[in-house]
């Protein structure tokens, strides 16, 4: 080689060339022809991986290979081989010039710490795309993971940058970097509360993908379509895109709606507010005639017959209502509604069924329905409430009871 790196000096020499013009003439020869190896390298390396890669992500069942070529990691790989020629080569080309050697080495030892970084990327954004194919990874932060690992490599390559630009040894650059750590951690704050929410989130499985939000103080109600180093995109119901801070994740509450998805049912917590004016005791013709209804047959008439029999066996004066024990609407509705959403088909049976008399309000008694319905799908839900509630509107006059309502903005406790 070193006779090599001289034969141009020489040819240029026998020209009758002066010595410096022969130097800086087979300088620039030597360049050329390294510029046409690198370049000619490149090439034949790149068509030579790539196809090959090709070749073999053609027969393999696995669409791990076939992410690496679309993530052009085989034409990254590609130019080590020139980069290494390269780093073999630039000696014999600077031989007449010691002064160029040390920063032109410099150089090209920072393009390879940058090659290495960009090669380590389409492999990682590989591992990405494939991770998220995998079923049991989908609702998986695989965004964040990534986001984690590439800021760890772009620093330990920052560093190792730095330390060959300025010649100073990486213990020594991290010893100094320690005592500009509070200017540093003002500056990337965002970056570090990110990245600690980020492990907290992964860790503490807190939020996944797909996963059911609601975030008041950020208005976001939808669906988290992306986790991120720094953000967290939330598709809300109505199509737009709320993009909450990672770090938000910990500070602020919010609503994950995942234990409903797996769980049995969605509940149904609604109530109907009944005039306390309409409420009364009922009388034997009341109930013979609401025994009609076939869904509190049987408890009427068991009830009316022990109510009959403690009456009789205390000798309660019944010409008033009011003495010993009795049936009211209110009560006999609250038992009807509760029977029939036992017998409601859409109504998850193996979960809490139960209608309650909640504390009487300036509008009224609220009876509320509490059970939990089995299809947890939104629409479904919905029209499965509205089901229920249509019923019990519809079935409030048959006892005698009135629904509480405002009519041109007065309230209504006339009988209707």
């Amino acid at each position: 080689m070193e006779s090599f790196s001289h034969y141009f000096y020489d040819y240029f020499i026998s020209l009758d060339f002066s010595e410096t013009t022969a130097t800086y003439l087979n300088m620039g020869v030597l360049l050329v022809i390294l510029a046409i190896i690198i370049l000619v390298a490149d090439v034949v390396t790149k068509k030579i991986l790539v196809s090959t890669f090709e070749r073999f992500a053609h027969k393999s069942k696995t669409n791990f290979d076939d992410l690496l070529i679309s993530h052009k990691a085989p034409r990254n790989l590609a130019h080590l081989v020139p980069f290494l020629i390269t780093l073999n080569l630039f000696p014999v080309v600077f031989v007449d010039f010691p002064n160029f050697e040390a920063p032109v080495e410099a150089l090209i030892k920072v393009y390879g710490v940058l090659l290495f970084i960009w090669i380590l990327r389409s492999v990682l954004k590989t591992l990405e795309a494939y991770f998220k194919t995998l079923p049991r990874l989908k609702d998986k932060p695989i965004d964040s993971y990534i986001q984690v690992l590439m800021l760890f490599v772009w620093g330990i390559g920052l560093i190792l940058c730095f330390a060959i630009l300025t010649n100073i040894s990486i213990v020594r650059f991290l010893t100094g970097l320690g005592a500009a750590s509070a200017v540093l951690l003002l500056i990337f704050k965002d970056t570090i509360l990110g990245f600690v929410a980020s492990i907290q989130v992964a860790v503490n499985d807190t939020i996944r993908i797909g996963d059911w939000v609601t975030i008041e103080k950020f208005g976001a109600d939808g669906t988290v379509i992306e986790i991120n180093l720094n953000t967290v995109q939330v598709q809300n119901f109505d199509n737009t895109i709320t993009n909450i801070p990672t770090s938000a994740l910990i500070s602020e509450s919010f609503k994950n709606w995942r234990g409903m998805s797996n769980s049995g049912g969605r509940r149904i917590k609604r109530s109907l507010i009944i005039k306390v004016s309409s409420v009364k005791y009922l009388d034997s013709q009341s109930v013979e005639d609401l025994k009609k209804i076939q869904l509190i047959t049987n408890y009427l008439t068991t009830r009316q017959k022990d109510i009959d029999n403690y009456n009789s066996n205390h000798n309660i004066d019944k010409s008033l209502l009011i003495n010993g024990r009795n049936l009211t609407n209110l009560g006999v509705f609250r038992k009807y509604i509760q029977t029939y959403i036992e017998n409601h088909s859409a109504i998850n049976k193996d979960m809490m069924i139960m209608t309650r008399q909640l504390e009487a309000t300036a509008h009224g008694i609220p009876l509320e329905i509490y059970a939990f319905s089995s299809d947890k799908r939104w629409e479904n839900y919905e029209y499965i409430i509205s089901d229920i509630f249509d019923h019990m509107l519809a079935a409030v006059p048959y006892f005698g009871l009135e629904v509480f309502e405002v009519i041109n903005g007065n309230l209504n406790l006339s009988k209707n």
